[in-house]
């Protein structure tokens, strides 16, 4: 067995101050971490929510565009129905001409007439769909109105995002070294425990230390006797009042 492998210590066999020392440090980074991101602010937040709102006002201007060209398509089906209907009143026409009795000219009479109201039928529907395509693009070009606000807005947002990434982008990928090689002394369980405490907690504190008396979260007064527990390191104690770790007394060190 080399000297290195002899060295490699189990976390789950690791003494508890060895546990709570490898916690303070995860919680080091990550609040350091959570200091770069807080300067983003609500910027990548924004970002998505244009985003989401920009493919809103596409997925609208295109349902526009789709139904615009489909009221185009039923006007140009009513114009040819017209123009067939002409067609055909022509030559009923110049059969009325020949016609031998009253009989025939009735019936062709009857068909001239169906023709015609097939041409008003015809009318009446396009002027309808030319009405909805006025309609359809007003709200169309609204929505591109909108939508290229929100673009250029995206835009602006983007590049604020960007500029603020790009100042502490060498910085967040140390700290994210750091923070793989931190959690490897850490057991499952505890890493675990440690994000869903942080999870839950609006300062994304999830190991203090108990200063000035009181738990370094949520500063409700320690009892002498919990400190001295925290201080002897013979197991892992959370704050009863918020539920983080308490990894040590600020100042004091175990007997």
């Amino acid at each position: 067995m080399t000297a290195n492998s002899a060295a490699v210590v189990n976390p789950a066999d690791a003494p508890i101050s060895a546990k709570l020392e490898a916690l303070l440090n995860l919680q080091r980074i990550d609040s350091q971490l959570d200091e770069i991101r807080r300067v983003r602010g609500d910027l990548p937040e924004e970002v998505r929510d244009l985003e989401d709102e920009i493919a809103g006002y596409e997925a609208r201007v295109k349902r526009f565009d789709d139904e615009i060209s489909g009221l185009n398509d039923q006007i140009k089906q009513r114009k040819a129905a017209t123009k067939e209907a002409e067609g055909l009143i022509k030559r009923y026409e110049e059969q009325q001409t020949n016609v031998r009795n009253n009989r025939e000219y009735e019936a062709i009479a009857k068909e001239i007439e169906l023709q015609r109201l097939e041409i008003q039928i015809s009318d009446k529907k396009i002027k309808e769909a030319q009405y909805q395509i006025e309609q359809k693009n007003t709200e169309a070009n609204v929505t591109r109105q909108r939508l290229d606000e929100r673009r250029k807005d995206l835009d602006t947002k983007k590049s604020e995002l960007d500029t603020i990434v790009a100042e502490n982008e060498a910085e967040e990928k140390t700290l994210m070294t750091e923070r793989e090689t931190a959690t490897q002394p850490v057991e499952p369980r505890l890493l675990t425990a440690y994000d869903r405490i942080r999870g839950n907690m609006r300062n994304r504190l999830a190991v203090v230390l108990v200063r000035r008396d009181a738990c370094g979260g949520c500063f409700n007064t320690v009892p002498p006797q919990r400190q001295a527990d925290i201080i002897s390191h013979k197991k892992i104690i959370v704050c009863e009042h918020c539920g983080r770790i308490l990894a040590d007394v600020e100042g004091k060190q175990a007997a």
